[in-house]
């Protein structure tokens, strides 16, 4: 076989690769006269028919079949030979299929990049340190039993944290626009639902009154045609509910899984949560600094288109299952979730996972099996029968691969903290998970 190579840019390579006809003619003549024995034609006994009528009918396809297997062994024994590493699939373009002459084609394709591990140390860490307080569990409580309570209508007038039903008709310059008006429509007053105004307008009104809100869409508006536009809406109310939170009972406990030792239990689950959400969420800024310091250190590396299509495509199938997609062949997903969606998060993850795989490599990092255990019993912890869920990551081999790929990154994580400059921020338990 005899094979160049040229490079064409920093990452592109072109092959020009030569097969001796032997090759592939050999082949096509071995499946010729395998299939020479079972095929049947007309005025031939089965098993006799002539090589020459074989050809005639069956060679074009054979060889066909025989060029595109062959293209594909020998572009894997080129890339070896010459000891590429392909990023993605090559593109083939075929220059002599000719039969009883040398098969040539060109093959163009990205290889990886040679990943140099960049010094990392000093970068700066801010790690937030906070605690769940009683004070955080009440509000939690109290955010809990407004989730299960009941909505009681009240003749009074309107306040916030209301939920009121209203009939509105907005106007521009006296004139209706889409999707300015509706009736019936059920609004929490301070959700933010609206546009800046809407809700508070209507603080104060009570059933059966009417009001007109003079109002201008944000400059930011998702719709072009009312960015900034002034425009008016007229209100009616038609009832006020007052939300009524949960009792603390029996009943509202066992919604969350506590069946004994009532408030007392319950609390203490609650504590329990809120104490693995803060320790996530702190795990998770710090992590995503030493990631942002991993990209700024090597933002010079150049990664291959090829990588970062594949992973465009993931993202938007992942985002397209997640808003409840189904397998749709018509449907255009390109058109509908555009490339320029997912291109910056996909170079991102590409280029991350080039520079994590190589510092893996060179300090020969692999997943402590005790964090693994540790993971997997810390995610069984919050269902009902913790066993079964252990059980089930450990007879799964895809899913415990998955835990084992993140305790793997979090012991990259912890690595690259020993060169960190980590400035510990004392803040409350809501700014360490939300901030």
């Amino acid at each position: 076989m005899r094979v160049s190579i040229e490079t064409t840019s920093s990452l592109e390579r072109r092959l020009t690769v030569g097969v001796p006809a032997e090759r592939v003619d050999g082949e096509v003549d071995v499946r010729l006269q395998k299939a020479a024995q079972n095929v049947r034609l007309p005025g031939f006994r089965p098993g006799k028919v002539p090589m020459k009528v074989m050809r005639q009918r069956f060679g074009a396809g054979i060889r066909q079949e025989v060029v595109g297997e062959v293209v594909n062994e020998s572009f894997r024994e080129a890339v070896i030979q010459e000891k590429l590493r392909p990023a993605g699939q090559p593109s083939i373009e075929p220059k002599n299929l000719e039969q009883g002459k040398e098969l040539q084609y060109v093959a163009t394709f990205e290889v990886f990049p040679d990943v140099e591990l960049l010094e990392m140390k000093g970068f700066a860490v801010e790690k937030p340190v906070a605690e769940v307080t009683a004070a955080d569990i009440d509000t939690m409580v109290e955010t809990l039993r407004k989730q299960q309570g009941s909505w009681n209508v009240v003749e009074r007038a309107a306040a916030l944290n209301d939920k009121v039903n209203i009939d509105y008709a907005g106007t521009r310059d006296g004139e209706a626009f889409e999707g300015g008006s509706a009736e019936g429509t059920d609004l929490e007053l301070g959700s933010g639902r609206m546009i800046p105004g809407f809700e508070d307008g209507i603080v104060g009104m009570t059933a059966g009154e009417e009001r007109t809100l003079s109002l201008s869409f944000p400059e930011d508006y998702h719709n072009e045609e009312l960015k900034g536009a002034a425009v008016e809406f007229k209100v009616k109310l038609n009832a006020v509910q007052e939300q009524v939170p949960a009792e603390l009972n029996e009943e509202f406990f066992a919604k969350f899984g506590v069946n004994e030792g009532g408030e007392e239990q319950f609390r203490k689950e609650i504590a329990d949560n809120m104490a693995r959400e803060l320790k996530n969420a702190v795990e998770g800024k710090v992590k995503q600094q030493v990631m942002d310091a991993v990209l700024e250190t090597h933002k010079a590396l150049e990664v291959p288109k090829a990588l970062i299509d594949q992973e465009i495509n993931g993202l938007r199938n992942q985002m397209f299952q997640q808003y409840g997609g189904m397998a749709n062949q018509d449907l255009d997903l390109k058109s509908l979730l555009p490339d320029s969606m997912f291109e910056e998060n996909a170079e991102r993850r590409v280029k991350l996972g080039l520079v994590l795989a190589e510092f893996i490599e060179q300090h020969a990092l692999k997943a402590d099996g005790d964090k693994v255990r540790q993971a997997v019993e810390e995610m069984a912890s919050t269902y009902q029968d913790p066993q079964e869920v252990i059980d089930y990551y450990y007879s799964n081999q895809q899913q415990l691969a998955a835990v084992e790929s993140k305790v793997l990154e979090d012991q990259v994580v912890e690595k690259l903290l020993e060169s960190a400059n980590i400035v510990e921020k004392e803040c409350g338990y809501q700014d360490a998970i939300n901030q």
